[in-house]
């Protein structure tokens, strides 16, 4: 190849062969996709995903999609299993073969055992005639051209089998009633699953955190009580202990610029009534929503909040959600 014109051609000419040979493997899917996903839906246990070389890289990638969409898998190396790994499979499970010659030594060696167990055995193979498929439950075709210009390096095969390989465990998910919710329990560690389960409760600063003063607090005191919680407004309660307002260092700076004698003033004269608020168990999610929809007026101007009291049923506060703290937690 002489130049990048010519690398760039045969790229895209790679490319749409391994498409196109997805293409003609979703027209050929039947009735046996349906008893694949059958089996798999109707599995107790877990599902087994095996295969050698490429085919058992694919394969692992299988088993943690599974995994992640509500189907219990793990990978098993068939070398490994012979020596002892077979532990891993019982009654209850069912098998997922990956070889596009579906004479594969190592897999076909470990096929008693499945047999013996009495797992229903599902192959994924390019040789619908081969020995695995003949003692499968149900054989996926995945035969394919190879994108490779030798017609050897693995490429649209294995394509074509991580592709139906996804196409099952998606449509087991449809099948089990998989929702966001449980996609978000798998992944906590995801921004989904921070979305989806980070409550306000989980990320609100409470104790010294939160700065706590009565309405007849003078501006000034209140202002030392945001500075010890190193925060940005104080919540302002009546005798109850109920919320009635908000103070903002910033509502405190620009008072004192149009009112030299605002610091002596009482808290009630300065602050935000009946400023935005959320409740402990609200989710996360729906906090940064609110931060970036709602506005409070000041000096008859809209500006954005950045500190919003957590109140519990009765409106006493008993946290304070900020804005900055939200962002660092990537749920963004």
């Amino acid at each position: 190849m002489s130049d990048d014109r010519s690398y760039l051609e045969h790229a895209r000419s790679y490319l749409i062969q391994e498409a196109d040979s997805i293409r003609e493997m979703a027209d050929r899917l039947g009735e046996s996709f349906d008893r694949a996903v059958n089996i798999l839906n109707a599995t107790e246990g877990k599902v087994i995903v095996t295969g050698m070389g490429k085919a058992g890289a694919v394969g692992r990638k299988i088993a943690a999609t599974l995994s992640s969409t509500g189907t219990p898998s793990v990978f098993l190396h068939p070398a490994e299993a012979v020596h002892g790994d077979i532990g891993v499979l019982g009654s209850q499970d069912a098998v997922l073969a990956l070889s596009n010659s579906g004479e594969t030594e190592e897999i076909l060696r470990i096929l008693p055992a499945f047999a013996r167990v009495g797992a229903p055995l599902i192959a994924l193979t390019g040789a619908v005639g081969s020995t695995l498929a003949q003692r499968s439950d149900v054989v996926l075709n995945t035969s394919a051209v190879e994108a490779c210009p030798h017609n050897l390096a693995p490429t649209s095969t294995t394509t074509c089998m991580l592709a139906l390989g996804d196409a099952l465990a998606l449509c087991v998910m449809e099948a089990r009633g998989f929702t966001p919710e449980d996609y978000a329990v798998l992944h906590p560690a995801g921004s989904l699953g921070r979305r989806l389960l980070l409550r306000v409760a989980d990320v609100m600063r409470t104790g010294e955190a939160v700065a706590v003063v009565s309405q007849d607090t003078k501006v000034l005191n209140a202002m030392f009580a945001i500075t010890r919680a190193n925060a940005g407004a104080a919540c302002v309660v009546d005798d109850e202990g109920r919320l009635c307002g908000l103070i903002t260092d910033g509502d405190i700076r620009r008072r004192i610029l149009s009112d030299e004698s605002a610091l002596q003033r009482q808290v009630s004269e300065v602050m935000s009534p009946r400023p935005l608020t959320i409740g402990p168990d609200e989710l996360a999610a729906e906090g940064l929503h609110l931060f970036d929809t709602r506005t409070t007026t000041v000096d008859g101007k809209p500006r954005r909040v950045g500190d919003m009291p957590v109140v519990d049923d009765e409106g006493r506060p008993i946290g304070m959600l900020m804005l900055k703290d939200l962002l660092q937690t990537g749920i963004v």
